[in-house]
């Protein structure tokens, strides 16, 4: 006899007692002389459906719609892997997954976000990922269900048998290409739905009693070898319409190997009666029988042995997984929940609410999860097709209760002020208009509102009341509303009248609690609606607001260098980042001279950041600098950014006693503005910058250059001799002695940084020095450059030194004076000192850290120097960059 234990509701406890219960089972089964250990199986899906909780040992994950939101194959791989290795210490073998059901019907579907969305070949990605982690952690797999419940037809009574409409064609093209690709992959199980079909060239009553499904469609059309199992044929539409006996009888003739009957014992007795009595009759061929035992034999081949059986990992395993499965948990939910839209910006809340302004909070009155009526003492019939009952727990509790404790979290998050009631089919009672009225902000909270329409309703109600609210001057001014769907991401996805919506994919405790994080903008959540929303409409995508933190220098160094080699990586081989050399030294100049604030956007859970922006407040010359703004290459289009830069010029703007603003930055000199060198990243870095308010028409080229090869370098000609010819005066000076004549000559020169670079160089008498070039007649200075080595104090700051590990010096800050003459002669003629001097100290190479673009390439690029890296310099005065913010 076949016999599987399905644990499922009641029956199964915490980690500890369930691994008690299944090894007793084992250790009964091998006294008696079982050859092989019994196949146990389970439902784990995450999210809603998980048959097995404990709060110490049992980590929850989202549900297949949210791992699928994430975006990330490999997020799922891991995630099947731990929930794998998690049963497996408990001595579970089998999982009832992944489910490959499509929705091509996404309206009043209830597997809802048991699936993976409503694209064939994403759902297969998906459940393939799925697969390869169940195997890894030594289950077998189970897909289901087959043909797929992703769109079906409700008669409307529990039992009316849904249906399958779509034609065999139709399914071959899109539910069925999951399935396909499962068995391509070695799933080792399917369990085939108890639905009804019909429609041209098939009509049966139920999927899992029809030969024409299990042993044509399934077996002989796709090729499936494996077990095959029935859906339960409790299930009140099957039960009721044909009866268990009956049915199992059917259901073994059509192919299948396992019966699934889950619940009531006498039940269970009245199956095996009807077995026996089948098989007696000659109704079971016993070649039948055979095959099937040897497709069960051959699965548990693959999951199990006695060696596994009788020493499960239990309670030590569980505990050695914990430290990773939970920070795998708090990684999954970031990045499931999805801020669909955010229209007027109102996320992180604490952005538009003040500490003693009150939020309320509306939810629905979630009908009682058939496991907590159980848990009460209370039978509760299985309806066909729906989700697997949820047990009540600490960490996955009934509707109610999982409503009430996010309000808790709001209120502790808020140190109270928040407001909470339900509500129902009912609609807004005048409790709601007032508590409407007296809130600042509204939460409403849906759960499936496409089948619970009067969630639907109350949503729209309570946005037009919230439209309509004014203000106490009789201004009319909108009511701060969020809508969060906390199960089907597909309530509001379309309705742009709803300006801020949330997805969670499940109501789990785990999923709220990251949700409040996400409000409150302690998380950022990176999710998309799985499916041909976000790839082809991308529902109306609006910018998220990250919560942009002041970077901290002993918490967020790491972390910089961490990204900045991320970024030194990025880009086409031929062309050399910006980064290459920098360092989070290079950011951070620590100069009395310079003011410097920078800000960051980060994964508090992995201390990792997404982004990092750097803003300098030179004090000389009273301008404010963005010298940098870097977004993780996997975050990108997610407004990072976006939401940097708008804080970084909040923050500049508030300060106040600046004349002017820059993009762009001598010192550092990372970005001397927008890069250029790319022309399809230049366009798109001038329009960005353009919408967030720069005039990019006023911009002005700069470059980096560099002057390789200098041992076999020799100056040209020409330049020889109109240097020979020149009026002027050159010498080469160290330390602050000489700083007058030099300080009064730079002064000349309104470029942002000019100062405080000279300075440096003045400083550091031993690693720098300045050529000047003078008149003879007065000595007044009318030129100079900066020489500066490698080994300089402030040399992090020029990471071009550091691209190679070659010695490479720098020319640095080029001044000549208005009445210096020829601009191009006395440029070129300090630098062919320069050089001269450089190559005394056996370099390799010498950099020109910045170059006005205004018709000086030509004349460097004859004396041998090559750009490294263009830019447009972007400046505007204070008074316009305050218009645009």
């Amino acid at each position: 006899m076949l016999t599987t234990i399905q644990g499922d509701g009641p029956n199964v406890h915490p980690a500890q007692q369930t691994a008690k219960l299944i090894l007793d089972l084992q250790t009964i089964a091998h006294n008696a002389g079982h050859p092989v250990p019994l196949a146990i199986g389970l439902d784990q899906e995450n999210g809603g459906v998980n048959s097995l909780f404990d709060e110490a040992y049992i980590r929850q994950f989202p549900s297949a719609m949210g791992v699928a939101a994430t975006g990330s194959t490999e997020m799922a791989y891991e995630i099947a892997k731990a929930t794998g290795q998690e049963l497996a210490a408990v001595g579970i073998n089998w999982i009832m997954g992944p489910c490959l059901d499509v929705l091509t019907n996404v309206k009043n579907q209830p597997l809802g976000v048991r699936s993976m969305g409503d694209d064939p070949e994403e759902v297969s990605r998906y459940g393939v990922a799925f697969m390869r982690g169940y195997k890894e952690a030594g289950l077998a797999t189970c897909g289901k269900h087959f043909p797929s419940y992703g769109n079906l037809e409700f008669l409307g009574s529990s039992l009316d048998v849904p249906i399958i409409t779509d034609s065999l064609e139709a399914l071959s093209l899109s539910a069925l290409v999951p399935f396909r690709n499962a068995i391509a992959q070695g799933v080792n199980g399917m369990m085939v739905g108890g639905c009804a079909m019909s429609s041209a060239g098939v009509n049966v009553m139920h999927a899992c009693l029809s030969e024409q499904v299990v042993d044509n469609l399934l077996r002989a059309d796709l090729g499936f070898d494996g077990v095959v199992m029935s859906e339960c044929l409790e299930m009140e539409a099957l039960s009721q319409n044909i009866g268990v006996g009956g049915g199992t009888v059917m259901a073994v003739n059509a192919g299948c190997d396992l019966i699934l009957l889950c619940r009531v014992y006498a039940v269970q007795l009245e199956a095996i009666k009807h077995l026996k009595l089948g098989i007696e009759s000659g109704m079971i061929s016993s070649e039948r029988i055979r095959r099937s035992l040897k497709r069960m034999l051959d699965l548990k081949a693959t999951c199990t042995n006695w060696d596994q059986a009788l020493s499960p990992g239990g309670i030590q395993t569980l505990s050695l997984l914990q430290p990773y499965h939970v920070q795998l948990s708090s990684d999954a939910y970031n990045a499931s929940i999805t801020v669909v839209r955010d229209k007027d910006r109102l996320l992180p809340l604490s952005n538009i609410l003040d500490p003693e302004e009150e939020i309320l909070m509306l939810s629905p009155l979630v009908k009682a999860l058939p496991a907590s009526a159980l848990a009460h003492g209370k039978a509760a019939p299985i309806t066909s097709p729906g989700p697997t009952p949820w047990g009540k727990s600490v960490s996955l509790m009934s509707g109610e209760n999982v409503f009430r404790e996010f309000g808790r979290a709001l209120a502790r998050q808020r140190r109270g002020r928040v407001l909470h009631t339900s509500y129902t089919a009912n609609g807004v009672r005048p409790v709601h208009e007032n508590l409407v009225n007296r809130a600042s902000a509204i939460i409403v909270l849906t759960a499936d509102a496409n089948r619970n329409l009067y969630q639907h309703g109350f949503a729209k109600h309570v946005a037009m009341i919230c439209k309509s609210q004014f203000a106490f001057s009789g201004d009319k001014r909108e009511k701060p509303l969020v809508v969060v769907s906390v199960s089907s991401p597909y309530d509001f996805a379309l309705d742009a009248s709803i300006g801020t919506y949330i997805c969670t994919y499940d109501y789990t405790e785990t999923a709220l609690k990251t949700l409040v994080e996400v409000l409150f903008g302690n998380a950022s959540p990176t999710g998309s609606i799985p499916g041909s929303i976000s790839q082809n409409q991308k529902v109306n995508q609006s910018r998220q607001h990250w919560l942009v933190e002041s970077f901290n220098e002993e918490r967020d160094v790491k972390a910089l260098d961490d990204l900045l080699q991320v970024l030194e990586h990025e880009g086409p081989v031929n062309q050399r980042s910006e980064f290459f050399g920098c360092s989070s030294k290079t950011f951070l100049l620590h100069n009395p001279g310079i003011e410097e604030s920078h800000y960051v956007v980060r994964n508090s859970s992995t201390q990792s950041l997404l982004g990092f922006c750097s803003t300098y407040v030179f004090k000389s010359l009273g301008t404010g600098i963005v010298g940098a703004i870097m977004v993780d290459p996997d975050r990108r289009k997610l407004s990072i950014g976006h939401s940097l830069h708008a804080w970084a010029m909040r923050n500049l703007l508030q300060r106040g006693g600046l004349k002017r603003f820059q993009l762009g930055s001598r010192l550092p000199s990372v970005f001397l503005g927008i890069p250029t060198s790319n022309n399809v990243e230049r366009k798109r870095l001038r329009r960005w910058f353009a919408n967030m308010g720069w005039n990019t028409a006023l911009s002005r080229p700069v470059c980096s250059m560099i002057l390789k090869n200098l041992t076999s370098w020799n100056a040209p000609e020409s330049i020889t001799r109109s240097m020979q010819h020149a009026e002027i005066e050159f010498d080469l000076v160290h330390g602050w002695q000489h700083s007058d004549s030099i300080v009064d000559h730079i002064k000349s020169s309104s470029r942002q940084g000019i100062m405080e670079i000279y300075q440096l160089a003045l400083a550091d008498h031993n690693n720098c020095g300045v050529i000047r070039a003078k008149r003879p007649g007065d000595g007044n200075v009318v030129g100079s450059v900066i020489l500066c080595s490698p080994s300089a104090d402030w040399a992090d700051a020029l990471p071009a030194l550091k691209e190679t590990n070659e010695n490479v010096w720098a020319i640095c800050s080029p001044v000549i004076s208005p009445s210096a003459g020829e601009y191009s002669t006395m440029l070129q003629g300090l630098i062919l000192l320069g050089i001269r001097q450089i190559k005394q100290q056996q370099a390799d190479a010498v950099l020109l850290d910045c170059v006005d673009g205004d018709g000086h390439f030509d004349s460097l690029s004859s004396m041998g120097f090559n750009v490294l890296h263009n830019f447009e310099e972007v400046s505007c005065d204070a008074d316009s960059m305050k218009v645009s913010f």
